[in-house]
C-alpha cells in the first residue's frame, strides 16, 4: 500500500477524514502528536510498563483441547483477550491512548461504547490517571448492559444515555463526535474502535496490533509454523485489525472477520461515508444508514473500519455472517467444553469456526480471537434462554 495514502489515513479508496474545518484542525494536530509520540522510545516504555503490569500482557494463546476434539477438525488455539483487566481487547487501546492524551495535555476525555466494554476500559484509564470522563452511550444498550454502566459509574465516569435514533452504538459515535466538535479546545476523545476520521483507524490499530504480535510469537513457539486462519468478530472492527494485523502480509493466513446476519456491513454494504470516514456502510432507501441489531451490542453498527473495507474488496480479508441461534449455542458450548464464558461478541468467532472446522484438516490450526469474558452478558443470555 502507498506509505503515503496510508499516512493520510487511506487504505485503498476508503478512509479519510470528512469534518468540519474546526474539528479538522484538532484531528491533523492529534495525528501529528500521534505520530511524533508512537515510535518515541520513552512512550514505548511507559506503554509497555502499563500493558504489562497494569492490563497483565502477555495473555496465553491457550489450546482448546476438548473444543478441537468435539468438532474433528483442525487445532483450535484461543488468543485470550479475555483475561485482560477489564475482561476485553479494549484496554489496550485505551492505555496507549491516555498515555497519548496525558503528553498532550488533556484534562477532560470523552467516549462511546456499546457493550459498555471501552466504556469500562476508558473510565479505567481516567481513573489511573486522575482524568475527567464522560462515556456515551445508546440509551437501548445501558438497558442491556447495566452491569457495565454500574461500573463506570464506579469507576468516576458519567454515563450519558443516548436517546436519538435507535439509541445504540451509532448514536452514541454521533454524541461523542458533537461533544468533540463543542468541546474541541479541551477535550480528548478516546474513540473505541477501528473507525471514525484519520487518524483513529490508524490509532486504534496500532495499539491493537499487541494481539497479533504476541499471537504470532506464540503459535510459531508451539507449532513451529503460522496458522492457516484467524477468525475474530467484527462490529466497528478494533479487535479483527488487531488479531489481523501481523498476518497482513503472510498470504497463507486467511484472515477472516464476523459479523451478525442483522449487521452485515462487510457482506452486504456499499461504500459511503458514516462519521466523517469512508467504508463500506449498510444504507437504506433513502441513503441513511440502516437500522442494524445484534444480541452482541458491540457489534451493533452499520458500518465498519476503512482497513476491513479494503480488506474485503481487494479479498485479503474474507467476511462471513453468523445468526444469533448459532452465537447462543457457541456461547454456551465454549462455557461446557472449555470452561470459559465468552462475550456475545466473540461467541460470533466461535460459531463461524464451529462451520469452518469441518472443511478443514486435522493438520491444520485456527486461531479464534477471543476478544473479551461473558460475566457482563451472562443475565442477558439468561432472559433469552428463559
Amino acid at each position: 500500500m502507498d506509505q503515503q495514502l496510508q499516512q493520510e489515513g487511506y487504505f485503498g479508496e476508503f478512509g479519510g477524514s470528512f469534518v468540519p474545518p474546526e474539528l479538522q484542525e484538532v484531528l491533523n494536530y492529534l495525528s501529528e502528536q500521534f505520530y511524533k509520540f508512537r515510535d518515541d522510545p520513552e512512550f514505548k516504555e511507559e506503554l509497555r510498563y502499563y500493558l504489562s503490569e497494569y492490563v497483565g500482557r502477555e495473555n496465553p494463546l491457550t489450546y482448546a483441547e476438548r473444543l478441537t476434539k468435539a468438532w474433528g477438525g483442525p487445532k483450535i488455539y484461543l488468543k485470550r483477550e479475555d483475561l485482560n483487566h477489564t475482561g476485553a481487547h479494549k484496554i489496550n487501546n485505551a492505555i496507549g491512548q491516555i498515555l497519548l492524551a496525558k503528553r498532550m495535555g488533556a484534562k477532560r476525555i470523552i467516549a462511546e461504547t456499546g457493550a459498555g466494554q471501552h466504556g469500562v476500559a476508558t473510565a479505567t484509564a481516567c481513573a489511573m490517571f486522575n482524568m475527567d470522563c464522560v462515556i456515551y452511550m445508546g440509551a437501548e444498550d445501558t438497558r442491556r448492559q447495566a452491569l457495565n454502566v454500574f461500573r463506570m459509574e464506579l469507576l468516576g465516569a458519567t454515563v450519558v444515555p443516548v436517546h436519538s435514533g435507535q439509541g445504540r452504538l451509532k448514536d452514541a459515535v454521533d454524541a461523542a463526535l458533537d461533544d468533540l466538535v463543542r468541546n474541541y479546545t479541551n477535550t480528548f476523545y478516546l474513540l473505541g474502535s477501528a473507525v471514525g476520521p484519520h487518524p483513529f483507524p490508524t490509532m486504534v490499530k496500532h495499539f491493537q496490533a499487541i494481539i497479533s504480535e504476541e499471537s504470532k510469537r506464540q503459535i510459531v513457539e508451539k507449532e513451529g509454523r503460522l496458522p492457516d486462519a484467524v477468525i475474530a468478530c467484527a462490529g466497528g472492527g478494533s479487535n479483527a485489525i488487531g488479531a489481523f494485523a501481523h498476518y497482513i502480509d503472510e498470504p497463507t493466513v486467511r484472515l477472516i472477520g464476523v459479523e451478525p446476519d442483522q449487521a452485515p456491513s462487510l457482506t452486504q454494504g456499499v461504500p459511503s461515508i458514516i462519521h466523517g470516514f469512508k467504508c463500506l456502510v449498510l444504507l437504506d432507501e433513502e441513503g441513511q444508514p440502516k437500522k442494524t441489531y445484534s444480541i452482541a451490542a458491540g457489534l451493533d453498527y452499520p458500518g465498519i473500519g476503512p482497513e476491513h473495507s479494503h480488506l474485503k474488496v481487494t479479498g485479503r480479508g474474507e467476511y462471513a455472517t453468523v445468526t444469533n441461534e448459532e452465537v447462543l449455542e457457541a456461547f454456551q458450548e465454549l462455557s461446557r467444553t472449555e470452561g470459559i464464558i465468552p462475550a456475545l461478541e466473540s461467541a460470533h468467532a466461535v460459531a463461524y469456526a464451529k462451520k469452518l472446522a469441518p472443511t478443514m484438516g486435522q493438520d491444520q490450526i485456527i486461531i479464534i480471537n477471543l476478544s473479551g469474558r461473558g460475566d457482563k452478558d451472562v443475565e442477558q443470555v439468561y432472559q433469552m434462554l428463559k
